[in-house]
């Protein structure tokens, strides 16, 4: 095109070319750019988009696009990229040197040859692309840029002595996700960066990374083409991989292009392999030729560049076949190997539904379903079936979008193993390109909505997968294969508490304590139990964790202790001044790593604070004690208080010696003055009682329900007094007591002896009977005289009871008080006062 400027840049990584790229096309009025990943170009779209804003850049992928209707610049992969440029004034092809590719060669020879802007042309790529640049397009004007910062061959390093800000650098997701997991227990952690991830996916994981969450990406070769990271060093797992037809040693060029992320502008960086990784003995390792070549950039020059025929005949599919095998005129060209869209055109001709095929528009429209691409790399024959059902529909005009929002829905489900996601995310981008074609699917724009919002999905769920139950079983075969010491092997804990080492059974966690599974013997026992030692701590950390974390469902109060499911965690110890006692863990607890044994504990004592919420009321009484203002008598009074769990007996309780001034105050704090004893009436209810059962405060039998009335037993539970038959809750004969001086103090005045009658309608509601009434006031010092039955003859209702008070009387010592007796609050006082 006259007027055009064609410029190829080409030279190492970190030069800058992609960066001078972005400002060219910028200084242009309208631009496009081809990248060999969708990841890097929406890279580029982001970077883009920030400088001219959201509406005027476009990002065109086979699987997405996002194209505003005023867009003047375009970022796409090469395969999107449209022949002419878009027309655009600018037009930027970047990482060229892929012309050379088995593969997707051809397409971007097409694109070097042919794709030009109407100003200006960049071709980007590796020095080895210089002599065909100049061979096939020799008005190209060739420059080169030196590397801001130069690289330096440090050799093996273990995982141990991996540098900080490394990347290390796979060659298939198993390999990926395994060091992933390894260095997620042993460094800290890592991002992962793969293709079978969203967008999305990736740039979170890129930005862990790059916020310095983590110190260490791992990545596929991918990570060579342009992903800027601020990476210090480039570890390879290994120097080998599948091109699609064998396995083969990466080329010092490759090796150069992954190796070259490390270092950044003017920061050096460092290259080299990761150590004990190779399941065959000795790590790979680069050779002095290969170190040579990437410290100096020097690389033997490409000898060709893959072609096929870009704009074949389309009068028929042989012709069409013909033309896209015809080899190329240029010496410097070579024929492209058969790719999967020429396989499937091929295979498909030869079946039935070919026949139909006529036209060039019809023969255009099948060659466009045949160059679907094999997403689910399931090979040609799965392939081709697939789109023979896709024609089905394109034969005769588009495909229904209720059956493409059918096939999407299939697909948006998270569930599976690692397998059943890996081939829905392949489908969905099957489905995700069908979308993005501009005349095959009817509401195109909402299909297309629809599958890259369900393949961000499965990407998230396939990583999460990966990681949280692939990689652990993945990490173990590995690192056993590596013969590293037996703790790097990782132990796992199911949800059943097994303790296994690849599947194998160790033993069994109850609570937190581990008990070794007697039927584990074998050679290896030793080992593999060396190696649950050393990871139960941390195993057994996270589980403390997460009961920290958790409601703490299972936590109980039992025999003086804190038990979950059974399984004791800490004993409880009585705490001076305090109804809350002490938490002293147990010996399981005490053995946790400092930061979750401090969780758990701490998770303990509020959840023990707030269990013990009922036990307020007897915590007033301990505060009152220790207040100097309450004087020695009321402290006395309440020290028996607190000894008898909430109540004592009159006679027991020493009240005589307490000044009537002191009353108040302690009514204040819940003590109740009865006829028979002195109490607490809040802790009389069941949950206050089951409490003190439970921390084994209170050893007297418990009556969980604190019924009113029981019957009567030699050993009474706590908070009950006889009464013949039966015994009474204290409070509520406290009630039926109050209310019997309430008559006689009505009924008597001023003539203390007088009889009155008694109602029984208050004992007998609550439970008590008639002949137990007797007994319970007796105690209480009134005594009953039994009506004179009616005479023979006589009718009517018998005549009631007569009641009388008649307390029993104390000496009156005139001599000095005898001692408290012991173990009374006052014989305490006084030993304190001598």
């Amino acid at each position: 095109m006259q007027g055009s400027a064609i410029k190829a840049v080409l030279g190492p990584t970190n030069t800058g070319k992609t960066h001078l790229a972005i400002e060219r096309m910028a200084a242009h009025s309208s631009g496009c750019m081809g990248f060999p990943l969708r990841l890097l170009a929406r890279e580029v779209y982001d970077r883009v988009r920030a400088i001219k804003g959201d509406d005027a850049v476009a990002l065109i992928t086979g699987e997405e696009r996002i194209e505003p209707p005023n867009a003047r610049y375009r970022c796409c992969t090469v395969e999107a990229m449209p022949r002419d440029g878009a027309n655009a004034a600018f037009v930027a092809l970047d990482e060229a040197q892929l012309a050379a590719d088995r593969e997707r060669g051809h397409i971007f020879t097409d694109r070097l040859l042919n794709t030009r802007g109407r100003e200006e042309t960049m071709l980007l790529g590796a020095a080895t692309l210089e002599p065909l640049v100049r061979q096939l397009v020799p008005e190209a004007e060739i420059s080169d840029r030196p590397r801001f910062s130069t690289l330096t061959h440090i050799g093996p390093r273990k995982l141990s002595r991996l540098p900080p800000r490394s990347a290390i650098v796979a060659f298939s997701a198993e390999q990926v996700y395994a060091v992933a997991e390894m260095l997620r227990r042993f460094r800290g952690g890592a991002a992962v960066v793969m293709g079978a991830l969203s967008p999305e996916t990736r740039n979170k994981q890129v930005a862990l990374f790059q916020n310095g969450e983590v110190d260490y990406i791992v990545a596929t070769d991918a990570i060579g083409m342009g992903l800027n990271l601020d990476v210090n060093h480039v570890a390879f797992a290994g120097l080998s991989k599948f091109d699609g037809v064998r396995m083969r040693r990466l080329l010092p060029a490759e090796m150069a292009q992954i190796a070259g992320r490390a270092g950044r502008h003017q920061r050096d960086g460092t290259f080299g392999t990761l150590a004990g990784t190779s399941k065959h003995g000795a790590a790979p390792e680069f050779t002095e030729e290969e170190v040579y070549a990437i410290e100096e950039h020097r690389f033997a020059p490409l000898t060709h560049l893959f072609w096929r025929e870009p704009e074949p005949r389309y009068d028929s599919l042989g012709t069409l076949i013909a033309d896209l095998e015809a080899p190329p005129e240029d010496p410097a060209l070579r024929l492209a190997p058969e790719a999967i869209d020429l396989a499937t055109l091929k295979r498909l001709a030869d079946e039935p539904l070919a026949a139909q095929v006529h036209g060039p528009g019809m023969v255009r429209r099948f060659w466009e379903a045949c160059s679907l691409p094999d997403f689910r790399q399931r090979g040609p024959d799965v392939h081709a079936r697939f789109v023979a059902r896709l024609w089905q529909d394109l034969a005769r005009g588009h495909i229904g979008a209720d059956y493409v929002a059918a096939r999407i829905s299939e697909l948006d489900n998270m569930a599976g193993d690692i397998d059943t996601l890996q081939g829905r995310i392949a489908a969905i981008r099957s489905w995700a390109y069908i979308c993005q074609r501009p005349d095959w699917v009817l509401a195109r724009d909402e299909m297309a909505a629809r599958a890259r919002a369900v393949e961000a999905k499965l990407s998230d769920a396939l990583h999460a997968r990966l990681t949280e139950r692939f990689v652990n079983r993945r990490t173990a075969i590995l690192m056993k294969s590596l013969g590293q010491d037996a703790g790097m092997l990782p132990i796992e804990l199911n949800e059943a508490g097994e303790v296994s080492v690849e599947g194998e059974v160790l033993g069994h966690v109850e609570g937190l304590r581990f008990a070794v599974d007697p039927s584990a013997r074998h050679e290896d026992r030793r080992m593999l139990l060396a190696a649950a030692e050393k990871a139960l701590p941390r195993l057994l950390g996270e589980k403390a964790e997460a009961l920290a974390a958790s409601e703490m469902e299972g936590v109980e109060l039992a025999r003086g202790a804190i038990r979950w499911n059974g399984q004791e965690l800490a004993q409880l110890e009585p705490r001076p001044g305090s109804a809350i006692p002490l938490i002293k863990p147990a010996r399981e607890v005490a053995g946790l790593p400092d930061g979750a044994r401090t969780k758990l504990v701490a998770a303990l004592e509020a959840w023990l604070a707030k269990t013990l919420d009922p036990l307020e009321p007897l915590e007033k009484l301990h505060h009152a004690a220790a207040n100097p203002e309450a004087g020695s008598q009321a402290r006395a009074l309440l020290l028996n208080l607190i000894a008898g769990h909430g109540y004592v007996t009159r006679e027991q309780a020493g009240i005589e010696h307490l000044p009537k001034e002191m009353r108040p105050f302690l009514r204040k704090i819940g003590v109740t003055f009865g006829a028979l004893d002195i109490f607490a009436p809040a802790l009389l209810k069941p949950a206050p009682r089951q409490l003190l059962h439970a921390l084994g405060t209170d050893r007297r039998p418990l009556q969980e329900a604190m019924l009113p009335v029981i019957a009567d037993a030699k050993k009474l539970p706590s908070g009950y007094r006889h009464a013949g038959s039966q015994a009474i809750r204290i409070d509520l004969a406290e009630k039926i007591l109050r209310a019997a001086h309430e008559v006689r103090a009505k009924a008597q005045g001023k003539d203390r002896r007088r009889k009155f009658v008694l109602d029984y309608a208050l004992p007998i509601s609550i439970g008590l009977e008639e002949g137990n009434i007797a007994r319970l006031l007796g105690n209480a010092g009134f005594r009953v005289h039994k009506a004179r039955p009616l005479a023979t003859g006589q009718f009517g209702p018998p005549r009631p009871d007569s009641w009388e008070w008649r307390p029993a009387r104390r000496k009156q010592e005139r001599q000095k008080p005898a001692p408290p007796r012991e173990g009374n609050a006052f014989a305490a006082l006084a030993g304190l006062v001598r």
